[in-house]
């Protein structure tokens, strides 16, 4: 069985860094970051640069998770529901089996305080539509995740 782990979360809410402690505890876990994808491609983490081509490493990585029968864990904020989908159709496309979603559910003033402790920090503006976005339209099994465990703590 090909088990994906999908993050969901604002900016700041701790998404890689329980990606870092997960693949930690189990190193043969495969992490696939969009931020670690676009500083492979682009020099630079905060370069957004064409997302299409962020978008085929991402296809390349889960492929390569599966026939790896690796553990996946994919690190990004996953706040539209239309992005949860395009992902959770492309891991089970990807040959996926099961998809866990951890929804990392902290308030917007913490992610806001964090953020600006940050050295690579996300404008305010950016943060607040992205909390919208999720509040919204918030992630349920119904998009296809087999399992969603919410974080609050």
């Amino acid at each position: 069985m090909s088990k994906l782990i999908i993050l969901i979360g604002l900016p700041a809410s701790g998404k890689s860094t329980l990606a870092r402690k997960i693949v930690t505890r189990y190193p043969q876990c495969q992490l696939i970051s969009t931020d670690a994808i676009r500083a492979e491609l682009f020099g630079d983490e905060a370069i957004q640069g064409p997302w299409l081509r962020v978008w085929q490493q991402v296809q390349q990585k889960f492929y390569q998770a599966v026939s790896q029968k690796s553990l996946g864990i994919y690190d990004a904020t996953n706040v539209q529901r239309r992005q949860r989908r395009q992902v959770i159709d492309l891991a089970k496309e990807s040959g996926f089996t099961h998809l866990t979603g951890l929804w990392l559910d902290k308030s917007l003033e913490l992610c806001l305080k964090r953020n600006q402790q940050r050295q690579r920090q996300v404008p305010e503006e950016v943060i607040m539509k992205m909390y919208r976005q999720l509040t919204d339209a918030p992630p349920s099994c119904e998009e296809g995740l087999d399992v969603l465990k919410r974080i609050t703590k």
